[in-house]
């Protein structure tokens, strides 16, 4: 169980969770592949090809080599993509598309986390716009994506300029812990990949999520807490106050405070009143 309060004389500390099969059930990038064929942005062989992939992932996940394959077609095939339609069908659907596979259980963590003081970090190898609108429904502080060269035109080349896969995660983290003041040995990390195992060993409190074999063999053998998360769930299912963005729970807890605070005036003022 997560200490509740941070003591605020130690440095800040953060959690960093990996997306795909850590947050949400399935690939966030293949989920958004049938909202790109009928945006017209891709075929129907490029959507049958993304949904197979988004099959294979689901049931064993993806070494490097079968990742790196990944990253080069897709790379290749969202070129000449305008950017500025790509996130607004990414806009248009995500309700209907990631709310329904968010795991509860990760919801839940990312609430305590937040209660507890620490920032909440998405760090995930997909694309910055399927990512970043994902990490604002979640209510992260910030996120660590993959980003694509745009070219003059608004259009992606085709080139990666930044990809946040393996090692560079760490490198990101260390970066942020840097600039934002982390104690990286007091913060959390999540993932289920092995690939991942650099970012969850920069880290003081590594958890292996829905693990693939590789991952469960270095967890146990290191002690590592290994997390089961099942229940996909709406947000908006859970309860009114943990489903509701970051700054209206906090809002709500002040308006809270505050009538409590009134009505204990109004109490003590009707006692001095009554015993005069």
């Amino acid at each position: 169980m997560l200490r509740d309060v941070e003591n605020h004389f130690l440095p800040r500390a953060a959690a960093f969770f990996d997306l795909d099969k850590t947050v949400i059930a399935k690939s966030s990038t293949l989920t958004f592949s049938k909202s790109f064929y009928q945006g017209g942005l891709i075929n129907r062989r490029a959507a049958l090809r993304t949904a197979y992939a988004q099959f294979v992932f689901l049931v064993g996940g993806m070494d490097h080599d079968q990742m790196e394959r990944m990253r080069e077609y897709l790379s290749a095939l969202c070129r000449g993509w305008n950017v500025r339609q790509v996130r607004e069908i990414v806009a248009e659907t995500l309700h209907d598309l990631i709310d329904p596979i968010i795991y509860d259980e990760a919801a839940s963590l990312i609430e305590e986390h937040h209660t507890a003081g620490r920032d909440v970090v998405i760090v995930s190898t997909s694309g910055a716009e399927v990512v970043e609108p994902i990490g604002e429904l979640l209510g992260a502080d910030r996120v660590v994506a993959t980003r694509l060269v745009v070219g003059e035109d608004g259009c992606f080349t085709g080139e990666v300029e930044y990809y946040a896969y393996g090692p560079t995660k760490a490198e990101a983290i260390r970066e942020l812990a840097a600039s934002e003041g982390y104690d990286l040995d007091r913060s959390f990390a999540y993932s289920d990949s092995v690939t991942d195992l650099p970012m969850l060993q920069a880290v003081g409190h590594p958890h292996a999520v829905n693990p693939d074999r590789a991952l469960r063999r270095e967890a146990v053998s290191r002690g590592w807490p290994v997390l089961e998360f099942r229940k996909p769930v709406r947000l908006k299912q859970r309860l009114p106050a943990l489903s509701a963005p970051r700054p209206v729970v906090v809002a709500a807890a002040a308006l809270g405070a505050a009538a409590a605070t009134a009505g204990l005036v109004w109490y003590a003022s009707k006692r001095r009143a009554t015993s005069v």
